[in-house]
This record gives structure tokens, sequence and C-alpha cells, in this order.
């Protein structure tokens, strides 16, 4: 699989990169080393997980793979903290709490580093100066080797990476900033991939497929065994099987159809190579769905279908992106 930097780094990982969300809650340890060796024999490296995941269920999943089943030098592991599964305070970036958080990943995942550490939200009641000193010890201790950010609008993510870039002899570079990306949410348009673009960060782009629905699954009724059948993850795919939505999915079969190719293919090709991407990640549930997803790596699509995807996708912003006079 072809390998790309991840931002202005000279860390390079794979262009598809393997999530662990569901790990340890609905994917089984049987389940989840198929899917951890058939991306590792494809040449993938980038796997993505968080301490909340499954309460601390998929890093302890993963820690239990490495070596075993696939040695941890060939994987670039990233992990988050920074979210708090307590409903009176859901995001907590003290650097009392992040370091902890940290070393508690470091002994789920029984290893002494993680490649990639990210925040996994922006905490208004946390100094952001407090935050990010957290982020340099860990990486000044080794205990982590780059940092990265999860979810952060584009002035959060402009605050950050530039305190990070004020003095960088003594400070981290924030390599990557991971928000939800597809033909059907492109918000990050807006503000967070031009600020990406402009500070050298890496964009992971989290449900790349429209969270199933680009793959045409749900074109005409709602397969059972899917997410969209399932009682905990139905609202999750709700937003995306409305009218607007159809036109996109019917237009990215249209596109397969003349490419000869596959829904799932299209839709991951168009985000894997758009500007400032480094690496989508890929959900899912079963190693035949991940062989599927893996195999568009010999997919580039051609311009016309590129510009004619990118309109009949293209999002809403109006003012002020455009002349408020002229709605």
């Amino acid at each position: 699989m072809e390998q790309r930097h991840l931002g202005r780094t000279g860390l390079r990982v794979s262009r598809l990169g393997l999530g662990t969300l569901t790990w340890g809650r609905d994917t089984g340890e049987r389940e989840a080393a198929e899917l951890l060796r058939t991306f590792w024999e494809a040449g993938g490296t980038l796997v993505d997980t968080a301490d909340v995941y499954a309460d601390g269920g998929a890093e302890l999943l993963l820690g239990r793979l490495l070596d075993g089943l696939v040695p941890r030098r060939d994987l670039v592991i990233a992990t988050k903290a920074g979210s708090v599964l307590d409903p009176h305070r859901r995001v907590d970036c003290s650097r009392g709490h992040l370091l902890a958080a940290l070393d508690a990943s470091l002994e789920r995942l029984g290893t002494d580093h993680v490649d990639v550490w990210q925040l996994h939200a922006f905490d208004d009641r946390t100094p952001l100066e407090e935050t990010l000193q957290a982020v340099d010890l860990a990486v000044s201790s080794g205990r982590a080797r780059y940092a990265g950010v999860f979810g952060f609008c584009g002035w959060q993510l402009a605050k950050a990476a530039t305190w990070q870039l004020a003095e960088p002899a003594r400070r981290t570079r924030i390599a990557c900033t991971q928000m939800e990306y597809s033909l059907l949410q492109r918000g990050i348009e807006r503000e967070v991939l031009p600020a990406a673009l402009d500070l050298g960060v890496g964009v992971l782009p989290a449900s790349p497929l429209g969270r199933g629905v680009l793959t045409g699954k749900y074109r005409h009724a709602t397969p059972a065994g899917s997410r969209g059948a399932s009682e905990y993850l139905a609202p999750f795919v709700a937003p995306y099987l409305d009218e607007t939505a159809r036109r996109v999915v019917d237009a990215v079969g249209t596109a397969a159809d003349g490419l000869a190719t596959t829904p799932l293919h299209i839709a991951l090709a168009w985000v894997r190579d758009r500007p400032g991407v480094t690496a989508p990640l890929l959900g899912a549930r079963t190693a035949q769905q991940l062989r599927a997803a893996l195999s568009v790596e010999t997919l580039t699509l051609p311009d016309e279908i590129c510009r004619a995807l990118d309109d009949v996708s293209a999002p809403v912003h109006r003012y002020p992106d455009q002349d408020w006079s002229t709605l």
C-alpha cells in the first residue's frame, strides 16, 4: 500500500487506516485478529483507537494482538485521550488527566510508546497552554512520538497548531487532525481543511463512507445485520438516509457503473485523494468488508468523475461564504 507523510512530519503511514471504534464491544477478539491480519498483509500500518472505545476494551484487545499476531514495529499506533465517560463532564484535557490517561493506554496496549497521541476533544475549561504542555511532556518523555487532535473546529485547530509552532525547538508540532469527511459530510472544507492545509496538518477522515451509506446498501432497504439495523448505531446512520443523501448515493452508483467498479471504491477513492488528506480510517465490521475496501488501492478517479461528484455533493455554506444579497 502507498505510504504518505503525516502532515508536515517525517512519519510515513499507509494511505488507508484501520479504525477500532467497535473493538471490545461489537467486535470480538477473533474478528479483530482477522481484521488486523488482513490490514497488515495488505501493507496497512496506521491503526487508530482511543482510551474510551469500549471503556478501554479496544486498546486492551489491540494490545493482546500486538507481537503475537502482528509485529509492533510494523504498525503506527494512534490513540486518544481527553474524553471521559462522565455525564457531568465529557471532556478533561487537564495535564493530570491526560498524562494519567496516556500511562493507562500504554499499559493496556502493552507498549512503551504510542506513535500518534491525539487530543480527543477541545476542552474550554482547561487553558490550552496547559493541555499542550502535557502533549510536549508526553513526547519529550518518549511515551508518544507525534501529536494530533480530534474534532477541533477551524479556529481551535489553528490556535493549537500555531501555539505549537511559536517555539518549534521546544514544542511538538500538531501532525494531524481527525474529523468526519465524506461525500455526505463536507463541512470540514469550510474552515478545518483550509487551516490544516495552511499549517501542514494531515487530515485523517473518519466515516469516509458516509457511515456506510455511500456503499449503496441502504438504497432500497436497511439490511439485517447492518449498523442501520442496530439499535445502538441506527441513530448514527439515520441522518444520511434523507433525499439529499440519496442523490449523492445515486451519483456514486452511476460513477461506479461507468468505471466497472463498486460504489464503495468510488466514495473511498474520492476522499482518499482530496487535498490535505493523509489516510481515511476504515471501520469495517468483517475481514470481507475490509478486503473489499483495501482493494481500492489501484483506483484513481478520472478528473471528470471527481468534478461530477464535487458538484452533486457540494455543501451549502451561504453566509459568510457567499454574498447574502444574492441568496
